[in-house]
């Protein structure tokens, strides 16, 4: 089925999607007000600077910089990649970041904690696909359309949808290739890193520019959105609550999710020009209008 309607739209038999993603929405809240700030270094902090991401932190995820891409091609990648710069260490906007973090942990809840750290928990991974009896195999495919089951209920499940499953594991293929590739780029220090004063709930293996949850998260309820337009506001929401749990949980500033955010529709974009992506949107929008 998928390669009939792939044939059809390369004869010209099915309209291309190719241009027709929704808009992006404008930036808001404190991300519009955190970008006011200045990005750049400022000489009384030069000592931030000097910091990175540590060299003997990194983990195994490097290695997505090294696969091929399955939507996107390497040229793509390569340009987005070099598109996005993280504010400067010793920054007016990053020590104003700084300073919002710590505002979010003097007022974190138990049951903030505890939301977060299930939201933390939550990532698909398209390395488990390579052993089909991969002990993650079952989690790994339930996070995959943790969204979904979120917002449309328990009966969206990757059996239930088989195109859909196809078409979002090329995407979060790619999706892990830019999220490494990016922060393997730039080698952001993670907020902890720069103030001592903030308590994060988790130690991350890889650097912080930009964020792999929000990236995921926006990718998705972009996407999502594309499958059922008249959920969009639900799934942003969700995606939304993903980003700023980064936040709450003082592993993420806020440049890096509203880079991850921008990022996200950036790359759908590029997606929804390739005939691969054009087709296999088409093979799953027809699942959900059975």
């Amino acid at each position: 089925m998928r390669y009939l309607l792939f044939s059809m739209l390369l004869l010209g038999a099915i309209p291309a999607f190719a241009q027709n993603i929704q808009p992006l929405e404008p930036i808001s809240g404190h991300y519009q007000s955190l970008q006011k700030k200045d990005p750049k270094a400022q000489a009384g902090r030069a000592w931030m600077d000097t910091l990175s991401f540590p060299p003997d932190k990194y983990s195994w995820s490097a290695l997505y910089a090294l696969v091929q891409p399955y939507y996107l091609n390497a040229v793509q990648v390569s340009a987005l990649q070099k598109g996005p710069q993280a504010p400067a260490n010793s920054s007016d906007q990053t020590r104003a970041e700084l300073d919002h973090l710590l505002e979010l942990q003097a007022k974190r809840t138990p049951e903030q904690v505890k939301r977060v750290t299930f939201l933390g928990d939550i990532g698909y991974w398209p390395h488990v696909n390579v052993a089909e009896k991969h002990p993650a195999q079952a989690k790994n495919q339930a996070d995959l359309f943790f969204e979904g089951r979120e917002i449309l209920g328990a009966a969206c499940t990757p059996q239930a949808y088989p195109k859909t499953l196809h078409l979002f594991k090329g995407m979060m293929n790619d999706m892990r290739i830019m999220e490494f590739a990016l922060k393997y780029e730039q080698l952001r220090a993670r907020p902890y890193h720069l103030e001592p004063r903030l308590q994060p709930l988790a130690i991350m293996q890889s650097p912080s520019f930009a964020s792999g949850h929000t990236l995921w998260a926006y990718l998705q309820a972009f996407l999502w959105s594309e499958l059922r337009p008249d959920k969009r506001s639900q799934f942003l929401s969700l995606a939304e609550e993903i980003r700023q749990s980064r936040e709450i949980m003082g592993i993420h500033f806020p440049s890096d999710n509203e880079t991850a955010r921008v990022l996200a529709h950036q790359m759908l974009g590029l997606m929804a020009k390739n005939k691969k992506f054009q087709a296999d949107l088409i093979a799953a929008k027809m699942e959900w209008k059975k």
